[in-house]
């Protein structure tokens, strides 16, 4: 993998990241560091899943970014279900 290409998966994985907490209702509570790697982890997950279907990844593919996007909203659901929450300062 290139410089081009980290950088590229960094981008669209903060996209890809940052459309799966719009999707998911509610506040989360994570911060964006992680949205980005949900993001990096369901597009390279996503990705994969269409090559197992046999559709082609080379260009922008419908059924692909579909597969990223429901990949990042699990991903953020299961991330904002587990991440601590931030205290309201109050005890």
């Amino acid at each position: 993998m290139t410089i081009g290409g980290i950088f590229t998966a960094i981008i669209f994985g903060a996209i890809i990241g940052a459309l799966g907490r719009l999707i998911v209702p509610g506040k989360q509570n994570m911060p964006i560091w992680l949205t980005v790697i949900v993001g990096i982890v369901a597009a390279f997950l996503g990705t994969g899943v269409a090559h197992l279907f046999g559709l082609n990844t080379s260009g922008w593919n419908f059924w692909e970014t579909l597969f990223q996007l429901a990949f990042a909203v699990i991903g953020v659901y299961l991330v904002t279900a587990f991440w601590p929450k931030k205290s309201s300062g109050t005890y």
